[in-house]
């Protein structure tokens, strides 16, 4: 009898990694699907805390994926070591602070020490040639299996037909001639698939579905640098981050303003750990105080987190100001014009 063979499939929750798991399993290997937290992925975080998103499905798509596919998924929290990648990263950066191949590189190395402390055989990515511009080229795909260790233990299924032979191919675990020779862009070969597989709801595209990509977030994170002096971040920082205004009106603070009441709910978990500002005599949002701030300082947050309430337009607003040990005192400030609020101060 025939020993079954067995695959990891680096799982992102979109629709390549799921087609590509899929095709491997129709050839009845067992495959099981890892998945890799680096505290930068889109999914379950923005969509579950803002208002506005409440028609999203609140789920995460690579747990979501697994459970479609009805495979077992392995979370492995790599956000200490994604550090290095995201810091020093070998082959740079793409558009923004995006480590696009160190990252790959990265989670396919992971993979590999998975794949022998489990005792399996080979790795399933979905990668694709042509659709990613700094990773998911023809002469990066070799680049990723060298430098991550996996040489040939690497299967793309998507594209396997553009690319040598792997180990799996030539030991017959798969029949290459039921794989695919998908190039370029286009999620159209893929839409099809996925109708040929009965898949009809899927995670879509947008720029993919990490944070680095994003040039608003990243400016943000280049300026948490330069404000600690150091390039280095805690998961805390990674999180808020993503939500709400991010304002610097000086060197030595900055403000996050909620832009909701999700977003406010959400905040609230760090009162303790920040300076809080909060409206309490109009409605408006609350603020948390990110740095070491003078009288003077807050006095001029409590006129900013006033510009943002509902009492914008009155004389006067009474601004309670929460110190980290939960002292609270009372200021009364006009709300700050927005003509003084220059584009500069927003990150």
């Amino acid at each position: 009898m025939n020993q079954q063979r067995k695959a990891v499939a680096l799982i992102s929750g979109g629709l390549d990694s799921m087609l590509a798991a899929k095709t491997v399993m129709e050839q009845g290997i067992h495959v099981e699907g890892i998945n890799f937290y680096t505290g930068f992925c889109v999914e379950g975080h923005t969509h579950a805390i803002r208002d506005k998103d409440k028609a999203k499905p609140k789920r995460n798509n690579a747990l979501w994926v697994a459970e479609q596919l009805g495979i077992k998924l392995h979370i492995v929290d790599v956000i200490e070591e994604y550090k290095k990648v995201l810091i020093n990263p070998k082959h740079g950066y793409g558009a923004h602070l995006n480590p696009c191949l160190d990252c790959k590189i990265f989670m396919v190395n992971r993979a590999k020490q998975w794949l022998v402390e489990n005792n399996f055989d080979f790795i399933i990515t979905g990668e694709v040639i042509g659709q990613r511009p700094m990773s998911q080229r023809k002469n990066t795909m070799p680049i990723i299996a060298k430098q991550s260790g996996a040489d040939d233990l690497l299967l793309r299924p998507l594209c396997a037909k553009n690319l040598p032979e792997t180990l799996a191919e030539r030991e017959g675990w798969v029949d290459r001639e039921k794989l695919h020779d998908i190039t370029g862009r286009s999620r159209k070969p893929q839409m099809a698939m996925a109708g040929q597989f009965g898949i009809d709801d899927y995670s879509q595209p947008a720029g993919g579905c990490c944070f680095l990509v994003d040039k608003f977030y990243t400016a943000k994170l280049v300026d948490l640098w330069q404000a600690q002096g150091t390039k280095d971040y805690e998961l805390d920082d990674v999180m808020l981050l993503k939500v709400g205004r991010h304002i610097r009106p000086a060197a030595n603070f900055k403000l996050i303003v909620a832009r909701d009441e999700g977003e406010g709910r959400f905040l609230q978990g760090y009162t303790n750990d920040y300076i809080s500002l909060l409206s309490v005599s109009h409605n408006g949002p609350l603020v948390l105080l990110d740095g070491e701030a003078s009288a003077e300082d807050l006095y001029l947050a409590a006129r900013i987190t006033a510009r943002f309430g509902q009492g914008r337009e009155a004389g006067q607003v009474a601004v309670a100001i929460t110190d980290k040990a939960g002292l609270e005192r009372i200021v009364t400030v006009t709300p700050l014009p927005k003509a003084e609020i220059p584009k500069s101060w927003y990150i």
